[in-house]
């Protein structure tokens, strides 16, 4: 595309890529020089032009230029970059129905129910933390919500390959660095918000400000706010939504609401209230807290077209979400359930539910750690929340980075007073002795990773099998061996 379509007043030449990191850059790219937390991309600028960038956007002085490159001066590069990768990649956003979820817990869950609810009428596209998929591609996911560029890109791709709309996880991060600020959003979902993310935001004031920048400023005046009215933020949030207002709530009344709930063990029911009507929807989900991500997808997608019978009947038969509430059946006489969950409030959750479905003299069996260089605050909170459901905690690695697993058990068990509780570095090695650990009616709560294919360790990222495949190989080998009989020499799978 010509720099002068991008730039007023700029020179004709064509640009072929666009590019922040000095050490991808290929001939012909542009090179945005973003300032990071880290490093700053000014300090890069000849190793860009070096390498064949031909223009470089800037926002300090640059004494000496290279020759080579077009200089262009802006007074805020991340945001030159957001304009300019929405016209480089063709608006892709506009030519999609767009839907954002953003809050502490649910955005995976509810963004894979639209995307459900909406095919095969209405191809959608997918991207979050547990992948990026569209059609018959699916790709490793980069970040939660990616960088502007791959947004972009991935946004251009999913329109060319023929998707008409976009489930997009938005997360706070994002919102705070502006990678959505090229994108318009036909319908914002907000989940809930509990305490999370304190390491980069500092406060819940700042957290919450970063959320409801997707109601204040990216959802379309002519689109909608889905909120849930049970949720604390409700009136703040809906002031500052410059859409209409849909609220979702099971404790009063809103515009979409449940009522006489039955949560069973195998699926869950409840009465849809919605519009005067009133629909009876019956779901393989489970948990108190799926009602709400059903509510927040239905409210999503009934209002922006869709026909709410259509929506319940697809509510009964949802696919199984990778590592959310993920429940592993392999013939043991125990459950297994593996989830995601890594804040305060997703463990409460996931606890309160898997002490729901154990047996009566079940035990609840917890394997979960706490990431590195990640908020310390909430480690002995994990503990006490633990301890307060479970029996037995299997305390282990969950993203340690630079910092060593032991100390990072250490401070959870701050918060635990009762319950057997043993460290195990090796994540594997701790999923394989709760299983192994387990009797009939018992629960075994695997939390923290859920699908995700790596773990950051002090030399980066390295791969890991995900938390479900490793529960699916324990409980296997746990059965085959109970099978066959203890043999020193047998080569377990």
């Amino acid at each position: 595309m010509r720099l002068s379509k991008m730039f007023k007043n700029a020179p004709t030449v064509n640009i072929s890529g666009l590019c922040f990191d000095s050490r991808k850059i290929k001939p012909g790219d542009m090179y945005f020089c973003l300032p990071g937390l880290t490093f700053d991309g000014h300090d890069f600028i000849d190793q860009a032009v070096d390498s064949g960038a031909l223009a470089v956007v800037h926002s300090r002085e640059i004494p000496v230029k290279k020759e080579g490159a077009i200089y262009i001066k802006v007074d805020d590069v991340n945001e030159a970059m957001n304009q300019v990768a929405r016209i480089f990649y063709c608006r892709p956003s506009d030519k999609m129905k767009m839907f954002g979820v953003t809050g502490t817990n649910g955005k995976s869950t509810i963004t894979n129910i639209i995307r459900h609810f909406q095919e095969p009428e209405t191809p959608c596209g997918y991207i979050g933390t547990i992948a990026i998929s569209y059609g018959n591609t699916n790709l490793a996911p980069s970040l939660t919500t990616p960088d502007t560029l791959l947004l972009q890109k991935t946004l251009k791709d999913m329109v060319d390959g023929g998707m008409k709309a976009c489930a997009l996880e938005v997360s706070s991060h994002g919102l705070a660095l502006g990678r959505v600020d090229g994108v318009d959003f036909d319908a914002a979902v907000f989940t809930n918000l509990t305490y999370d993310h304190l390491d980069f935001h500092g406060t819940m004031e700042n957290y919450f400000e970063a959320k409801s920048k997707l109601f204040k400023e990216r959802v379309r005046s002519e689109g909608v706010s889905i909120l849930n009215k049970d949720d604390e933020t409700f009136n703040q949030l809906s002031s500052a939504s410059k859409a209409r207002v849909i609220s979702y709530s099971i404790k009063q009344e809103a515009d979409y609401r449940a009522t006489n709930i039955k949560l069973l063990e195998d699926h869950m029911e409840f009465d849809l209230s919605v519009k005067g009507k009133k629909y009876r929807v019956v779901s393989n989900l489970l948990g108190e807290f799926n009602i709400y991500n059903l509510l927040a997808a239905f409210a999503a997608c009934a209002e922006t077209g869709s026909d709410i019978e259509e929506l319940i009947e697809k509510a009964k038969a949802i696919p199984q979400i990778a590592g959310r509430l993920e429940q592993i059946k392999e013939g043991q006489d125990f459950n297994i359930i593996v989830d995601f969950a890594h804040t305060p409030d997703g463990i409460e959750k996931i606890m309160e539910f898997g002490q729901s479905i154990a047996s009566e003299n079940g035990r609840l069996i917890a394997v979960f750690g706490s990431a590195g260089k990640r908020d310390k605050a909430k480690r002995p909170v994990f503990g006490e929340i633990a301890d307060k459901y479970c029996s037995n905690i299997f305390l282990t690695e969950d993203d340690p980075r630079d910092e060593d697993p032991k100390e990072i058990a250490e401070e959870i068990k701050k918060g635990i007073h009762k319950a057997t509780t043993v460290f195990i570095e090796d994540r594997y090695e701790a999923i394989r002795q709760a299983i192994e650990t387990a009797k009939k009616g018992d629960t075994v709560l695997i939390l923290g990773k859920g699908d995700e294919p790596f773990m950051y360790h002090e030399e980066g990222r390295v791969p890991w099998k995900g938390d479900n495949t490793v529960a699916k190989e324990c409980v296997l080998r746990l059965l085959e061996e109970k099978k066959l009989g203890p043999s020193p020499t047998r080569k377990l799978i």
